[in-house]
C-alpha cells in the first residue's frame, strides 16, 4: 500500500467532502441543460447561495446543497433565496430521505458526477430590475474568479 492510502481507508467522506461531490453533481447537470453557474454566490441580502446559475434566456436558479438532516431541520434561512431567482432547489445527495425536503422549492438529487431532477420548482418570474442585478452580479463575480485564477498577482 502506498503511503498516500485510498479513499476506503479514509472512512466516510465529511459534510465538507459531501458537499462539494454534491455541488459538483449540480453544475453538471445545469450544465447540461444550458446553464452556466458559479458556487458560493453571495446575494444583495447578504445570503450565500451554494450554486447560482443562469440560464439561456437569463433565467435565473439557486440551489442550496444539503448533506444532511440536521443541516436541512436546521436551516430556516431557505425562503430568503427565492426573491433573487426565478426558480429554487434543494440538492441532497442519493442516500437522503428525500421526504424530510420541504415541498414547496424543486429537489435535485445529486453526487460527485450527475444530478437528476426528482421535482422541478415553481417558477417566480423576477422583475426586470431584479433580473439585471442577479445578471450583473453573476457576471461580474465569475470574470473577477476567472481574473484571480489567471493573474493570482492582480
Amino acid at each position: 500500500m502506498s503511503a498516500e492510502g485510498t479513499a476506503a481507508d479514509c472512512g466516510p467522506p465529511s459534510a465538507v467532502e459531501q458537499t462539494l461531490a454534491v455541488t459538483r453533481g449540480v453544475r453538471r447537470l445545469l450544465a447540461g441543460l444550458g446553464y452556466a453557474s458559479i458556487a458560493e454566490a453571495t446575494l444583495a441580502n447578504g445570503r450565500r447561495a451554494d450554486v447560482l446559475a443562469v440560464g439561456p434566456a437569463g433565467e435565473v436558479v439557486i440551489v442550496e446543497v444539503k448533506v444532511s438532516v440536521a443541516d436541512l431541520r436546521g436551516d430556516r434561512k431557505w425562503p430568503d433565496y427565492e426573491p433573487f431567482c426565478d426558480r429554487f432547489f434543494f440538492a441532497v445527495p442519493p442516500e437522503f430521505p428525500n421526504e424530510l425536503v420541504p415541498t414547496d422549492p424543486g429537489l435535485i438529487v445529486a453526487d460527485a458526477y450527475e444530478g437528476t431532477i426528482l421535482r422541478e420548482a415553481p417558477t417566480h418570474t423576477l422583475t426586470a430590475a431584479r433580473r439585471k442585478a442577479m445578471l450583473l452580479r453573476f457576471g461580474l463575480t465569475a470574470a473577477g474568479r476567472l481574473h484571480r485564477l489567471e493573474d493570482p498577482q492582480a
